[in-house]
């Protein structure tokens, strides 16, 4: 089904260790707007979704579930050197208590992940416009994430996510189009 490349979709490097920031990319990690929200989101509508767009759905889940690994790495490589006394200072002293190093879904205020972010409605233009909506919203959270960082590094796997987010955004728009030309087009001759 799937070929498994030890490598990354996109190299992920950070220039310094920085907890708070790795508090605040939780957010793209367990959060409502997140990857796994989204990757989980497509999943299930490519169920009632017509065969000719169904592979975009499953296309497009399968980059966000490497997208949750790049954004995983990210928070592992910003925490991995942080003492005890850091983890606290940063905010994150009841999310060690609870889950040590272990990353957890979660977003950036440390609620946990739930079903409930997820839509499905079973009209299919209606869900392609909502995961429109979540991948302009994906977009602009790379983009707070980005001016909330200085460090260059960081902010190069940030924009190549945001960038993604876009591309999607696009895909799901075509998708859009390709339903509505179907759905006017005359059924009975």
């Amino acid at each position: 089904m799937w070929i498994y490349e030890k490598k990354l979709q996109y190299p992920v490097r950070v220039g310094k260790c920085d907890i708070h920031m790795a508090k605040l990319l939780m957010e793209q990690y367990g959060g409502a707007d997140g990857e796994l929200a989204a990757a989980l989101r497509y999943m299930n509508q490519r169920y009632t979704i017509p065969d000719k767009v169904i592979g975009v759905l499953n296309d497009i889940a399968t980059e966000e579930l490497a997208h949750l690994e790049m954004i995983a790495t990210m928070v592992y490589k910003l925490t991995k050197d942080a003492t005890v006394e850091e983890l606290k200072a940063a905010g994150l002293d009841s999310h060690y208590v609870a889950h040590d190093r272990a990353l957890f879904y979660e977003n950036a205020s440390g609620v946990p992940f739930t079903a409930a972010y997820i839509q499905a409605k079973g009209d299919p233009i209606a869900d392609l416009y909502e995961d429109i909506a979540a991948e302009e919203k994906a977009r602009a959270t790379y983009q707070w994430l980005i001016d909330m960082t200085d460090d260059v590094d960081l902010q190069d796997g940030l924009k190549f996510l945001r960038e993604r987010e876009i591309v999607h955004s696009l895909r799901f728009r075509e998708s859009v189009e390709i339903l509505k030309d179907d759905r006017d087009k005359k059924k009975i001759f």
